[in-house]
């Protein structure tokens, strides 16, 4: 009952020793309490229960149950770190035990031998075991002897042998009523799955273990090993770190087993190592070494000294020591039969070629190569590299490029089992050393062309085709709707009452993690790209007047491509730590700008934006012809504002993540209809300014019906590919509230909560350059809920609503706005909460409010901005225009935001569209922001429409002014209805600015992406 109802049987045990039970049922209880203690509690308790228990079943003069106890208590002993005196309890449980108990004793052994790592007895052990537990029918213990012997298999590489075994005892577990041991197997399924390369199965099976464990209260620090080894696999170290970490100090809180601490010890140091952090890998792997030895535990001891010698690599340290213990290290790993040896291998292989010593190189290297015809694709392309590496030290630029293209190719198979966009740009990270080594070969041998193939091969891969959308999973779905409504809650929290609320944020992250983990769990749907980069059909698209710029960084230097006229030319630039200091000085700079009174700073940042330019171009800055140029920059500097350097200023300039992306999104057609969509969000100072100025250039049309009823809409795509048409609930019974103001004072009745004096329409047409007081406009939002005289006023001339001034001190303009929070990209000043008019919808764009279709454009405003209708309208659209607050999340960027009505529209909504609008434009704060992952790829808003069907956007790369956005704007669409593309219009936008430093800063700040 232990294993079935672990709560149950402890509290039956502890009822039984207060009725004065025999010694033989005192001893039974005594060990139930110890295997509880042993397994979910403190082994310090467990020994003395299982010392007791063996005690009274001596006394009980049963030779059967003291030898089940010894077993019992050889367990404990060894996970308490007492090796010797556990394998010496074994050594007496056998002798006293026969048969069928025997037997249970073994299979006790087995588990204990495979905690050890001595995986030969361990098979003997479960072999003999199996053979006994068949002949009794002895259903349960059959099972766990069968799981034991496939983690074993496992562990030695044998995946086909475990999977067997797993299967029948899965069989097996199904016809017992043993919960725990039937959340082991699913947990071992996960492990499987993880072994044969499925990543997304290891994790949904994982996580479903996890529910289970937590049905029966048990915990997990087995399982949170298993998960920290596929996360790492996975891209996701820093995660798996965090995890570890937090086992580790629970582990300790309650006393728990030394060995699993040394284990999580270990994976804890491969993770800091493998997260950039060789510092806390060395001082975790180094205590996880002493308890290993401690322990007797050599197959882990070795690999943590793996590990070891790694961090101390990755510190800078290189000699022949290193290279004698890698070696070392190596040889008893392929003695144990473990599929870690062939990284050990390369790595004294690395090591010695670090060293010039290329003979001993080539031998270690020669090892490691083997593994690259079979096993795991990790393990195959560790193989790749160490036949990369040795063609390099043979001088063999041929040999280097064939290893590294076999080697990305494995990668590239593995990446597309993955569903998630977010795991398939973490999991690049693997192939960095095979690109870069072929980026440099290239370089020697084959000049520009090749250079310009290789750095495309790596560059953004994860936009190479679309994500698997996610799955109509209810489960997915409602968390979503949940989020969205706790994220409401909490921001209209802060806004209020200016201060977070702890328990809706921790709502918030718990529900993150639970759409997160989901979305994870999806496989890949598309095969790998088969279609190669091809110069010649780039140069012929780039004709002669358009020069496409690709940044290359090797050995720290960016080397600049310039393409155009039917050629590749190479130049050579500056450094690429000095270029991404200069551009955040640059940016920074931009956040000042966005609020009024910094112009002594706009010297500075041209000058800056001028060094940029000599760092990041370099000579090719004088190549660059009169056309339009396309900059594709690496990752790392995906925040530069292109715009600023001045021999981009006046161009039409485009940006894309790679020279792949351009080409597709230049030969995507836009879709038929020309829909139009404009979505206005709350909270903006402006309110949304250039929303009613947009419908009203598209004409007025009759009002779309239904859109302000108050009924939550359940967006699902579009059937054209089978799946089901969007659909509203008939009624509000969807789990959301009404479409009201939900947060507002319910004292008040409705007109009270947007009670104010009303603008007249003429005020959609005042001036946007000017402020309040006559000069440069407000900042982006303001410290306190603005109404809508307070847009308008900052809109007007005069500054004045109507023709009635403000009397003297009343002063109704935002207090100082607050600095914006980078971890969280707010915008300059963020803070206000939704205005009267976008609670509701504009009264001056639409007398109704809500949702309007004119001329071609579909309006969603006030309630009518809610995410699942907003989706609704985007899919498929050919342009749409929103103008809302954003978001950018560097903890987790595919949760960064567009402020709706109802909450965020984060990046995982948009990843449901079937297909996005061909043009979007993001007058929005923080929209062009990016996360750097994996080898070179981009995650954030931008590069999640690209594969999805859009082939231009428009975004901003840092917080802006909200009032200097709106003629931005409106010349931006000036330029779209002549027959423009994005980046002409938006070039021929910049210059139709005024000059102050607040809209020059504000038109540097947006970059046109993609071709269209």
């Amino acid at each position: 009952m232990v294993f079935a109802a672990p709560g149950e049987a402890l509290a039956r045990a502890e009822e039984l020793l207060r009725a004065d039970p025999s010694p033989l049922h005192a001893s039974i209880a005594h060990q139930v309490i110890g295997i509880w203690q042993r397994d979910f509690g403190d082994t310090r308790r467990a020994l003395a229960h299982l010392r007791r228990a063996r005690d009274l079943a001596a006394r009980a003069d049963s030779a059967e149950r003291e030898a089940d106890v010894l077993a019992t208590l050889g367990v404990a002993l060894v996970h308490s770190g007492r090796t010797r005196e556990g394998l010496a309890a074994f050594e007496r449980g056998v002798a006293r035990g026969t048969g069928h108990t025997r037997a249970r004793v073994l299979y006790r052994r087995a588990y204990v031998w495979w905690v050890l790592g001595r995986h030969g007895e361990a098979l003997e052990d479960v072999r003999r075991a199996i053979q006994v537990l068949r002949q009794v029918d002895d259903v349960i213990w059959t099972a766990r002897a069968l799981t034991l012997r496939a983690t074993v298999h496992l562990a030695l590489g044998a995946v086909e042998r475990a999977d067997a075994d797993f299967t029948a005892a899965e069989a097996l577990w199904d016809t017992t009523g043993q919960e725990h041991d039937k959340a082991d197997a699913v947990e071992s399924r996960g492990l499987a799955a993880f072994r044969s390369g499925d990543v997304p199965a290891a994790l949904r099976l994982l996580d479903e273990a996890e529910e289970r464990y937590a049905e029966l209260g048990t915990p997990t620090f087995m399982l949170t090993i298993r998960r920290c080894e596929v996360l790492m696999a996975a891209g996701l170290a820093p995660e798996a770190l965090t995890e570890a970490d937090a086992a580790i100090a629970a582990l300790d809180g309650i006393g728990g087993q030394s060995t699993r601490k040394a284990e999580l010890l270990l994976v804890a140091a491969r993770a800091a190592r493998l997260a950039g952090d060789p510092q806390t890998a060395l001082a975790r792997a180094a205590v996880a070494v002493r308890l290993f030895a401690g322990q007797r535990r050599t197959w882990y001891e070795t690999h943590a000294r793996l590990v070891l010698i790694e961090a101390r690599v990755a510190t800078g340290r290189g000699s022949g020591r290193l290279v004698a213990d890698a070696a070392a290290v190596a040889e008893r790993l392929a003695a144990f039969g473990a599929p870690a040896a062939p990284e050990a291998s390369l790595l004294a292989g690395r090591i010695a070629l670090g060293l010039g010593w290329t003979a001993d190189a080539e031998r270690h290297l020669a090892v490691a190569a083997r593994s690259r015809h079979g096993g795991p694709p990790l393990a195959r392309m560790t193989g790749w590299a160490a036949q990369a590496l040795r063609a390099r030290a043979a001088g063999s630029a041929r040999g280097v490029l064939e290893a590294c293209r076999r080697g990305l190719d494995v990668l590239d198979d593995h990446r597309m089992t993955l569903g998630a966009s977010e795991l398939r740009a973490r999991a690049t990270a693997q192939g960095a050393e095979l690109a870069a080594l072929a980026q440099r070969a290239s370089l020697v041998s084959g000049g520009p062309r090749r250079l310009l193939v290789w750095s495309e091969r790596w560059r953004a891969t994860v936009l190479s085709a679309p994500p698997t959308r996610p799955p109509a999973d209810p489960a997915l779905l409602s968390g979503m709707t949940a989020f969205r409504e706790i994220a409401a809650r909490a921001e209209a929290a802060r806004t209020d009452g200016g201060r977070p609320v702890p328990a809706l944020e921790r709502e918030q992250r718990r529900l993150e993690r639970e759409i997160r983990s989901r979305t994870l769990h999806m496989r890949g749907e598309a095969p790998g790209d088969g279609d190669r980069f091809d110069v010649g059909h780039l140069l012929r698209r780039l004709g002669d007047d358009v020069r496409l710029v690709e940044l290359a960084v090797l050995d720290g230097r960016v080397h600049v491509l310039l393409c155009g006229q039917g050629r590749v030319r190479r130049f050579e630039a500056g450094l690429l730590a000095e270029a991404e200091r200069e551009a955040e000085h640059v940016q920074a700079g931009l956040r000042r700008l966005a609020h009024p009174g910094a112009e002594a700073r706009l010297p500075l940042v041209e000058a800056a934006g001028a060094r940029l330019q000599e760092l990041l171009l370099g000579p090719a800055a004088e190549h660059l012809g009169a056309g339009p140029v396309v900059v594709v920059p690496p990752g790392r500097l995906h925040r530069v504002p292109w715009a600023l350097l001045p021999a981009l200023r006046e161009r039409v300039l485009s940006v894309s993540p790679s020279a792949s992306s351009w080409l597709r999104a230049k030969e995507t057609t836009p879709p038929p209809g020309g829909r139009q969509v404009l979505v206005r969000g709350p909270g903006l100072a402006s309110g949304g300014a250039e929303v009613p100025e947009l419908a009203d250039r598209y004409g007025v049309a009759s009002r779309t019906p239904g859109a302000e009823d108050g009924v939550a809409e359940a967006w699902v795509p579009s059937p054209r590919d089978g799946r089901e048409a969007p659909t509203a609930p008939e009624g509000p019974g969807d789990g959301m509230p009404p479409a009201d103001d939900r947060y507002a004072d319910p004292s008040q009745s409705a007109d009270d909560r947007h009670a104010g004096p009303t603008s007249s329409a003429d005020d959609r047409h005042a001036d946007p350059t000017q402020s309040a007081a006559g000069g440069a406009p407000g900042p982006r939002a303001v410290g306190r809920r603005p109404s809508r005289d307070d847009a308008a006023a900052a809109l007007s001339p005069t500054g004045r609503s109507g023709a009635t001034a403000h009397p003297a001190g009343d002063d109704t303009r935002a207090p100082a706005p607050r600095r914006p929070d980078d971890s969280t990209g707010a915008c300059a000043g963020e803070g206000a909460a939704a205005t009267p008019d976008t609670a509701r919808g504009s009264r001056s764009a639409h007398p109704e409010g809500g949702a309007g279709v004119r001329g071609g454009a579909t309006v969603l405003e006030g309630d009518a901005a809610r995410v699942p209708r907003v989706l609704r309208e985007l899919d498929g659209a050919a342009l749409a225009h929103i103008a809302a607050h954003g978001t950018f999340r560097a903890d987790s960027p595919l949760f960064s935001s567009l402020r709706m009505a109802d909450g965020p529209l984060i990046v995982h909504d948009f990843e449901r569209l079937d297909r996005s609008p061909y043009r979007i434009i993001l007058s929005c704060c923080d929209t062009a922001r990016f996360a750097s992952v994996g080898a070179d790829e981009l995650l954030g808003l931008v590069t999640a429409l690209l594969p999805l069907g859009t082939a231009g956007v428009v975004a901003c790369s840092a917080p802006v002014n909200d009032a200097a956005v709106v003629p931005l704007m409106l010349a931006l669409h000036k330029g779209l209805d002549a027959g423009l593309s994005l980046a002409e219009a938006l070039r021929d936008a910049r210059a139709a600015l005024p000059d102050d430093a607040v809209h020059q800063a504000t038109g540097w700040a947006f970059s046109a992406f993609g071709a269209a």
